[in-house]
């Protein structure tokens, strides 16, 4: 088979060309009906045609491949993929669920100030001012209803409250608990 295997190539590259219409990809097929044929040798029955034999072999590899790219997309820059994927709804459901229970373990002083300024928006001016009390007793129940919810919420430390989407969404929501 060592033999005949030089004076088949030609055949087989013309082959593959004519099937592909692309020169880097007629060699790729036939060097993979090669190996092909070289792994599945003991298949081969000696006295039947060589080279008819590689020609089935590598119709079937095109064939094959054909089949397979005919269900691919092209996606250079991965835009379909993205529109494709779905994030999880229910880590930041779970983390609101527990932030409201966190937040209704807070005293009541600390927990309305801490809505009206991170949720509201408000200036601790304006919080004082609605509450009757001093600008520096809205900061410190501030303080205070971060620090505790830090630790309620088994976190690293209060300054974990960031602009995060996760943490954002949370305290849009938790309306119903600023009266609790």
């Amino acid at each position: 088979m060592r033999d005949r295997l030089p004076a088949v190539l030609p055949h087989l590259r013309a082959f593959a060309l004519s099937l592909t219409r692309d020169p880097d990809r007629s060699d790729d097929l036939v060097q993979s009906t090669l190996l092909r044929a070289w792994a599945n040798l003991d298949h081969f029955q000696p006295g039947t045609n060589l080279e008819a034999w590689l020609f089935t072999i590598l119709r079937n590899s095109f064939y094959s491949e054909h089949r397979k790219h005919r269900r691919e997309i092209e996606d250079p820059d991965s835009g379909f993929a993205r529109r494709l994927m779905v994030h999880p709804e229910q880590e930041s459901k779970l983390m609101l669920e527990d932030l409201q229970q966190a937040l209704s373990h807070l005293p009541p002083e600390q927990r309305e100030a801490l809505l009206l300024v991170a949720e509201q928006g408000e200036t601790y001016a304006d919080v004082a001012a609605l509450c009757g009390v001093a600008e520096g007793t809205i900061k410190s129940r501030v303080n205070r209803a971060r620090t505790q919810l830090a630790a309620l919420l088994h976190m690293e430390n209060r300054h974990d409250f960031g602009p995060d989407w996760v943490m954002q969404a949370a305290l849009q929501q938790p309306k119903a608990t600023a009266s609790m």
